[in-house]
């Protein structure tokens, strides 16, 4: 069962009414047990009361380990989500789980105006929080266990528009961090870098991808555990690719 969890809040469920909340959270939780005939009412209480159950034992977990030493800059938001995660991987064995999924996301890349000053800060706030998370996997002894990559709906274009920015586009870079990444090198074919070259589908630079995105996804998936027998079933589309393993992971 996936769960959602507020950056920063590891202490349970949160309550700002003050001397209520203990038989507020009372209430709502005796509110769940009440049986209903709508099974969509059922459904909800079940999500409700696993998402207490869930917070009693990440709180729990939390407080049987040290705060971790490695510093996460202060006032960035992708920052404070990636430190959450290093804190969820700190207590995974208190959790009882062997392999983990998480989510995390940074907004406002959609540049169609100002590209240069906005990609600027948020390439520099990226760069700062993956640098902090990844010096977290390694004071815990999970950098080779913990593989770091970034997805996106889509690029922009290499023709700017009128308002200093860019507009839509399709092929773009991702990064790869981790331990078990064969790092220092581009994966792919980097693209001619000209208005209606050969990598262009039109003529404003919306540059056509060489690697597809199931390719990337493949190799992530193998690494993290999914047979060759699989493959077909996860990646329906990957057999009219040439290869499933891309080669960055290890």
């Amino acid at each position: 069962m996936p769960m959602g969890v507020s950056p920063g809040n590891v202490g349970g469920v949160v309550c700002s009414e003050g001397s209520e909340c203990s038989s507020r959270t009372a209430a709502a939780q005796a509110m769940l047990t009440l049986r209903s005939r709508v099974s969509l009412v059922q459904a909800d209480n079940m999500i409700t009361s696993n998402a207490y159950k869930y917070a009693t034992a990440l709180s729990d977990a939390a407080q049987s380990v040290s705060p971790l030493q490695a510093v996460f800059p202060a006032n960035n938001g992708l920052a404070a989500q990636l430190k959450q995660i290093a804190q969820i991987i700190q207590v995974r064995s208190a959790l009882g789980v062997q392999r983990q999924i998480f989510f995390c996301g940074i907004g406002n890349f959609d540049t169609h105006s100002s590209q240069l000053s906005t990609q600027a800060s948020l390439l520099t706030e990226m760069s700062q929080a993956l640098g902090a998370f990844y010096q977290a996997t390694q004071e815990l002894g999970v950098s080779q266990q913990v593989t770091t990559f970034t997805m996106s709906d889509f690029s922009r274009t290499l023709q700017p528009n009128s308002n200093s920015g860019s507009d839509h586009g399709w092929g773009s870079h991702h990064f790869v961090l981790g331990g078990a990444v064969q790092g220092g090198r581009m994966y792919g074919r980097y693209p001619t870098l000209a208005l209606g070259g050969p990598d262009d589908s039109g003529a404003n630079g919306r540059w056509i991808p060489s690697t597809a995105s199931v390719q990337y996804a493949s190799t992530l998936a193998q690494w993290f555990g999914v047979q060759q027998n699989q493959l077909a079933t996860v990646f329906p589309t990957l057999s009219g690719f040439s290869t499933d393993k891309l080669g960055f992971l290890g």
